[in-house]
C-alpha cells in the first residue's frame, strides 16, 4: 500500500478552461506549460490539449524538447527566449518560437547562421521593468530584425504588472504606451495573461496567454464573473493515518504553540510540506475532511500535518482529506500562507500524480 498522498488530475477540466479562455478572448490563445505546466505534469497536459490549443508557452528549450520529445508537434514558444546563441541552431531544427527581449539578443540573432528564418515574438517594456527593448530602441530593432531576413514572423508582445488590480491606472497606461510604440509597425499583437483575458477586454488582441485560468485559479482577490466558470484542475488528498484524543490546553505539533482550546480530537494526514503544503499555513486554514468542512491544526510537518476532528465524530482513521481542489479552493490556502496559488500549484511534488479525462 502506498502512501495516500495524491494529486488527482482533471484533464477534462483543463480542456474546459482553455476554451473559456478562447471564448473569451475571441482569438488565438497560448497555453502556458512552464513548470511543468504549473505543478501539473506538462506532457499529459499538453497531450491532453493537444488539437485544442492554438500553441503552447514554456519558459526555456528544455522544457520545449520535452514536449517535442514526447510528440507534441504544435507551436511552442520560449516564452524567455534564448540564454545563449548556440541554442539558435537547436530551435530552429525544432521550429520554436522565441521571445526576443534584450539588445545582446537581437544582435545574435542578427548574426547568427540559420537553417530557416524564426518565428520571433518581441517583447516590449510596456511599465513591468523585467524583461522588455525599452521603448526608444523597440522600432528600430523590429526594422532591423525584419529586413534581416532571419525572421519568418514577427509578434508585438508586452506584459502585464497588475492586470490582476481590476481598475489600475497602471494597466490602462502599460496599454496606451503599448499602441504608441507599435503603431504602424507590421506582426500580430500579444498583451493578455490571464488577468487580461478575463478583466481587461481592451487588452484582448491577435494572441492571449493563458496561464493560471488554465488550472482553474484566479488571479483575482475578488469574485468575478469569468473566474467563477473556472475549474480546478488539480485536487491534492491525503488520508487520516491516526487520531489523538486531547485535552484542552494541550500542545499540537512543534513548538507547542497551539493549544487546543476544548477537549478535541485531532486527525494526523499524511502530508506535509515535503509534498508541496505550505509550512507557513496558518491555524483554521480550511479542509475538508470526507468532505465536510475542518480546518488545520498546529504546525505543518515535513510529512504530516494535523486537522480538526472534534465535530466530525463520524471521521477518522482512512477518512480522506482534500487539502484543495473542489470543495477547498487553492486560492484560499494561499490567502492562509500569504502566498498565490501560482507558488503552491508549483511546489506540488512526492504526491502520486493521477490522470482522469485523457484525449477527448
Amino acid at each position: 500500500m502506498s502512501r495516500p498522498a495524491i494529486a488527482d488530475i482533471h484533464l477534462d477540466h483543463l480542456r474546459h478552461n482553455y476554451q473559456l479562455a478562447r471564448r473569451v478572448h475571441g482569438h488565438r490563445v497560448l497555453a502556458a506549460l512552464k513548470a511543468n505546466a504549473y505543478g501539473h505534469g506538462a506532457v499529459p497536459c499538453a497531450q491532453a490539449l493537444s488539437g485544442l490549443a492554438d500553441g503552447f508557452g514554456v519558459a526555456a528549450i528544455e522544457e520545449a524538447l520535452e514536449l517535442r520529445a514526447a510528440g507534441i508537434t504544435a507551436p511552442i514558444l520560449l516564452l524567455e527566449g534564448f540564454f545563449d546563441a548556440s541554442e539558435l541552431p537547436l530551435i530552429a531544427q525544432h521550429k520554436l518560437w522565441l521571445t526576443v527581449h534584450h539588445r545582446w539578443q537581437v544582435d545574435a540573432l542578427l548574426a547568427a547562421e540559420l537553417s530557416q528564418p524564426l518565428h520571433v515574438w518581441l517583447k516590449l517594456d510596456s511599465g513591468m521593468h523585467r524583461v522588455g527593448l525599452d521603448p526608444q530602441e523597440y522600432r528600430a530593432a523590429h526594422a532591423a530584425l525584419l529586413a534581416s531576413g532571419k525572421v519568418s514572423e514577427m509578434v508585438l508582445m508586452s506584459h502585464f504588472a497588475r492586470a490582476d488590480e481590476l481598475d489600475a491606472e497602471a494597466t490602462r497606461q502599460q496599454l496606451a504606451l503599448f499602441q504608441q510604440c507599435t503603431e504602424g509597425l507590421s506582426g500580430a499583437r500579444s498583451l493578455a495573461n490571464s488577468p487580461g483575458l478575463m478583466g481587461w477586454p481592451a487588452a484582448h488582441s491577435d494572441w492571449g496567454r493563458a496561464g493560471i485560468m488554465l488550472y482553474g485559479s484566479t488571479p483575482f482577490p475578488q469574485s468575478h464573473p469569468i473566474a467563477n466558470d473556472l475549474k480546478p484542475v488539480m485536487r491534492l488528498s491525503s488520508k487520516v493515518i491516526g487520531v489523538r484524543e486531547l485535552a484542552a490546553n494541550e500542545p499540537i505539533g512543534y513548538g507547542g504553540a497551539t493549544l487546543t482550546s476544548r477537549p478535541s480530537r485531532i486527525g494526523v494526514v499524511a502530508l506535509g510540506y515535503a509534498d508541496g503544503y505550505p509550512r507557513i499555513a496558518r491555524n483554521g486554514t480550511p479542509v475538508a475532511i470526507d468532505g465536510q468542512h475542518s480546518q488545520l491544526l498546529g504546525r505543518v510537518s515535513m510529512d504530516m500535518l494535523t486537522v480538526d476532528l472534534t465535530d466530525l465524530p463520524a471521521c477518522g482513521l482512512g477518512s480522506e482529506v482534500e487539502l484543495w481542489g473542489p470543495t477547498v479552493r487553492v486560492e484560499q490556502v494561499a490567502a492562509s500562507a500569504q502566498t498565490i496559488s501560482y507558488e503552491i500549484l508549483c511546489n506540488v511534488k512526492r504526491a502520486h500524480f493521477r490522470y482522469h479525462g485523457g484525449k477527448a
